[in-house]
């Protein structure tokens, strides 16, 4: 009797998971159509109060493409004679409005946005500890030709050999100024 129960349980376990969709063809694999996108993240880290419009629209586009969460991220710069954790009013006065003018651009074209702020010593600093409490994908960099504004030569090699994510470093054409900044959301802030 308990193997007619056995057998009539595993015929209607299989009976729903057909009619479910979620029948595992012999090699135990599910159709491309029946399994669950992965939810991607793409880091889009910045340190000032503009980004390169490039590194944007390539998130964009790639979030749209991937199913990708864009997790725009303010590398905060902490002094050496400050703890870590110590407020920043005057750097989050010029990073977070940036942070949110990004934020609003991205729901407005409908990506999914989840931003952070990384604190550091340095940006590369800020970054490291960033990556080091998270997971990210993907992470689109702008190169940019001042050190100080940004992450520098040294910190993008540091970042293509010590991280083990995609990294996309995008340097737009010299001629190419489009950048997005607080000043191009029209005085909101």
């Amino acid at each position: 009797m308990s193997v007619v129960v056995l057998v009539a349980v595993a015929a209607a376990g299989v009976l729903l998971g057909i009619a479910a969709g979620y029948w595992l063809p012999p090699n135990g694999r599910l159709a491309a159509r029946n399994r669950p996108r992965p939810v991607r993240r793409i880091l889009l880290p910045f340190t000032g109060q503009a980004i390169s419009r490039r590194a944007f629209e390539a998130a964009v586009r790639l979030a749209k493409a991937e199913n990708a969460i864009v997790m725009p991220a303010f590398l905060a710069r902490v002094p050496m004679s400050l703890p870590l954790d110590s407020a920043l009013p005057v750097q989050c006065a010029s990073g977070m409005p940036l942070l949110e003018a990004i934020e609003q651009r991205l729901s407005s074209q409908g990506v999914p946005v989840d931003s952070r702020i990384g604190r550091g010593r340095s940006a590369r600093d800020a970054l490291r500890n960033l990556l080091a409490e998270e997971h990210f994908d993907r992470i689109i960099v702008s190169a940019d030709e001042d050190p100080r504004a940004g992450l520098g030569y040294e910190d993008l090699k540091w970042l293509l050999e010590r991280v083990p994510a995609e990294i996309m470093i995008l340097r737009p054409a010299p001629e190419d100024t489009r950048r997005i900044s607080t000043k191009a959301v029209g005085g909101h802030f």
